[in-house]
């Protein structure tokens, strides 16, 4: 629910601005108010569901998310819509690091573990492409306002089953770190923010500037608070082992790399190719398939062969399939141009986001389990907010140089220039990742004979 929250408006958008009169750079905030309030939130989620409780913080999280949606469906003007998809920021904030932080604490079998966070990792990787089809489903035989109505059946499911069906694991006392909350929330905020405007406004604008500056200054006050509070927000240790710390950064880079390629692809789909909503929505499932696909059979092949060559391996698929992107002109068709490209991107993604995950949070302690979870779907959203800022300066620098000459097939032309411009990006973000998986992740990795672990930390695989 949380991760399709994220794109399933996205289709949506040029009904909202006819329905609700949004003005054009009132309507990015429909996006960007999400956005901001799940990731600067994310930390302070996963440690209050260690404190609190993950079952109890899980149920308010989705029950604040869905009747956030019920009232976003109901919106009768801009402020009422945005109002509503802050509190969903908010719910997501603090019901998504529970939700990952149960898995890790329920499953205590590696197997079982690792096959949960399979299904996990394809939930958070598809449900985004998900999101894309099922918004053009909606908007295209409905209206806009089901976009957030669909929620709302799925949430009072889960509201009032989660005491029901889930296990409350054993809760980690202890006091909230109030200083590091503020510190992080506040510095994770300008960060977001600051790459929020800077897709905007540009990267030099005073605003932008502040927002990078205020998120270094917050941020290194966090870093120092959480060295002398006893009970940290994040525990520091969960940064200084260098699988984990490399893990953490190869999974923001390729989140960077994925929402990256969502938004311009969808954005060349329909302004390029005139597909119509619903069209350019189940234009994704062939990226859709492949990832569920790949995160299916990569919790059973995990435990025989490793994560190595996964993480090793898989990632070029992701490049080979951001490299047939960057080729995109004005002569490009779906079928043979981005067809192909959605299938190696989608068996990337899949047979990527599992082991990645898995090397992440195998070997975290239950008391740690919230905060390594916060900070994993963390790296998840900031990676998107960077990527599509990224992507977006570069689109919009090549827009001021037409390349094909004025008229129709001029514009066209721009902006499938554009495109292949935002996906050299995202390509060059994905090869970063590759570099920090093969030399600093992957060498530390134990191929399993009989057992698999990460070296200097409890076993990961039997």
């Amino acid at each position: 629910m949380v991760i399709l929250d994220a794109t399933v408006v996205s289709i949506a958008l040029p009904g909202i601005q006819h329905t609700l009169g949004f003005s054009s750079s009132g309507l990015s905030w429909v996006m960007n108010i999400y956005l901001l309030a799940f990731g600067g939130l994310l930390l302070l989620g996963g440690r209050a569901g260690d404190i609190f409780g993950r079952r109890r913080l899980l149920a308010y999280g989705i029950a604040l998310f869905t009747l956030a949606s019920l009232l976003g469906g109901l919106a009768t003007n801009p402020t009422e819509l945005l109002a509503s998809r802050l509190a969903q920021g908010v719910g997501a904030a603090v019901a998504a690091p529970s939700t990952l932080a149960l898995i890790v604490s329920t499953f205590q079998d590696p197997n079982e573990r690792a096959r949960a966070i399979g299904l996990f990792s394809a939930m958070s990787a598809g449900g985004a492409t998900v999101g894309l089809i099922l918004g053009g489903m909606l908007t295209s035989w409905f209206s806009w306002r089901w976009v957030m109505f669909i929620n709302v059946p799925f949430g009072l499911v889960v509201t009032l089953l989660a005491p029901r069906v889930i296990q409350e694991p054993a809760r980690h006392g202890g006091r909230l770190d109030l200083g590091g909350a503020l510190a992080a929330t506040g510095g994770m905020v300008s960060l977001v923010y600051g790459f929020i405007r800077a897709a905007t406004g540009g990267w030099t604008t005073p605003l932008t500037l502040g927002c990078f500056g205020a998120a270094v200054v917050l941020l290194t006050v966090f870093v120092l608070v959480e060295r002398k509070v006893a009970q940290p927000l994040l525990p520091l240790s969960l940064l200084t082992d260098r699988v984990r710390a490399g893990g953490y950064a190869a999974l923001g880079l390729i989140a960077a790399a994925m929402f990256g390629m969502f938004f311009f692809i969808t954005q060349y789909l329909q302004n390029g190719l005139g597909l119509s909503p619903i069209r350019a929505g189940f234009a994704f499932l062939p990226l859709a398939v492949p990832i569920f696909v790949g995160a299916r059979l990569a919790p059973r092949l995990v435990p025989r062969l490793g994560a190595r060559p996964f993480l090793l391996a898989a990632p070029l698929l992701l490049l080979s399939g951001l490299a047939l992107l960057t080729r995109i002109n004005a002569h490009t068709a779906y079928t043979s141009g981005i067809l192909p490209s959605m299938l190696l991107f989608g068996f990337g993604a899949g047979f990527t986001m599992v082991p990645l995950s898995v090397t992440i949070l195998g070997s975290v302690r239950p008391e740690e389990s919230g905060a390594a979870s916060g900070t994993l779907q963390t790296m998840q959203q900031v990676g998107g907010a960077v990527g599509t800022a990224i992507g977006t300066t570069a689109f919009t620098a090549a827009l001021r140089h037409p390349v094909g000459g004025p008229g129709a097939a001029g514009a066209h032309a721009t902006l499938a220039h554009g495109v292949s411009i935002a996906m050299t990006c995202s390509a060059a973000l994905v090869l970063v990742a590759f570099v920090v998986l093969a030399g600093v992740v992957a060498p530390k990795l134990v191929r399993p004979s009989g057992q698999a672990q990460v070296p200097q930390q409890p076993v990961v695989f039997d």
